[in-house]
């Protein structure tokens, strides 16, 4: 297994699809959070989404950004969000890039004007990043619209493995807000959020994404691997299938090396997924004692192929995982399964999970 700095160089390249283990993708060591800094980086998130509204406004077609639905914009965007930072880039027309994908910078603000997207160009790439937004801060994306393209990949459609093509992937950042972001047809998520690729413990903070929707995106709607203070609001993942696990949303840490606190999901909708919240936690198991913190608010699951949530794989053998997980008024319409699905693990010394008010609707 190659270092994990090497994959995350081999991510933004256009070379061929890169063999991973889903549960062993990201590793990074975590850093102890605490309350008193948390609390100052969510006033400090929420002040600068709103400053990013008076920003000046500047317009990607000043750079030579064609959006013509033709040209490959890539270059150009790139150099557009590179020279607009404290400023806000607006985004017009229908712009392709290739997979090497955008970088976001400190401080960027992007916002995609009515009818605005960035649909990949033809490519055989199973791993890529549309957008990525690692190791910055302050970061403000409106409206995104994002498509992968799935239809013009060439690369092999493994129902197993593979599925590694993100819409917008976070890695380390924090104070990051998306607002009514729609990432659609990816060869894997449509959200990634995990540990910096290059700094060993910088784990994602205060996250805020509302409005997300992801549909037709082969692997996930959304994968949350590592992080704190991460909060959805309203989300809506369907029709998410094609390389497992396809669920809506999955919480998933790789190592012991993983964060997940403060992680609020509120109102979600997810709709045809094989799985609708899938959380597996076993390799958050490990000498490093663990705190989770997971609350799921108001889900509304339908026709989900297998389970509406899913939460499995923690055998302890010894090793200290605490914390909570609360999954509270969730409406599972026509489950196949009408309880909470839940294999493997130690209900007796790990999370307590609770789920209160729940209905079906058969």
């Amino acid at each position: 297994m190659r270092r994990r700095e090497e994959m995350a160089q081999d991510a933004r390249k256009t070379g061929p699809s890169i063999s991973v283990t889903r549960r062993r993708m990201i590793r990074a060591l975590p850093l102890l959070a605490c309350p008193m800094a948390a609390g100052m980086a969510h006033v400090a998130h929420a002040a600068y989404a709103d400053d990013a509204s008076n920003a000046p406004v500047v317009m990607a077609s000043s750079f030579g950004v064609a959006g013509d639905g033709q040209t490959n914009d890539r270059a150009q965007l790139q150099a557009a969000i590179d020279r607009s930072v404290g400023k806000t880039l607006v985004i017009t027309g229908a712009c392709r890039i290739d997979e090497r994908g955008l970088d976001l910078r400190s401080g960027s603000r992007v916002r995609f004007a009515q009818g605005a997207s960035i649909k990949l160009l033809p490519h055989d790439a199973a791993f890529y990043q549309i957008i990525r937004i690692w190791d910055v801060q302050n970061v403000v994306l409106e409206r995104a619209m994002l498509d992968g393209s799935k239809e013009l990949n060439a690369a092999p459609k493994d129902t197993r493995n593979g599925g590694y093509g993100m819409g917008i992937s976070i890695a380390g950042s924090s104070n990051v807000t998306l607002m009514a972001p729609t990432t659609s047809e990816c060869w894997g998520d449509g959200i990634y959020i995990a540990n910096s690729y290059k700094y060993k413990g910088r784990f994602p903070s205060a996250i805020k994404v509302i409005g997300h929707r992801a549909y037709g995106c082969r692997r996930q709607g959304v994968s949350i691997i590592s992080g704190s203070d991460i909060l959805f609001e309203h989300p809506v993942w369907e029709n998410i299938g094609g390389t497992m696990p396809s669920a809506g949303l999955d919480i998933e840490p790789n190592s012991n090396l993983d964060v997940l606190q403060k992680i609020r999901v509120v109102s979600p909708t997810t709709r045809n997924c094989r799985t609708g919240i899938l959380m597996y936690l076993q390799e958050l198991v490990g000498p490093i004692p663990k705190v989770i913190q997971i609350e799921i608010t108001n889900h509304r699951d339908e026709s989900a192929a297998v389970s509406p949530v899913n939460i499995s794989g923690l055998e302890l053998n010894g090793r200290i995982v605490k914390g909570r997980i609360v999954i509270d008024s969730p409406v599972w319409v026509k489950p196949r399964l009408a309880a909470l699905r839940s294999e493997n693990y130690d209900r007796v010394s790990g999370p307590e999970i609770v789920v209160n008010n729940q209905k079906i609707i058969p």
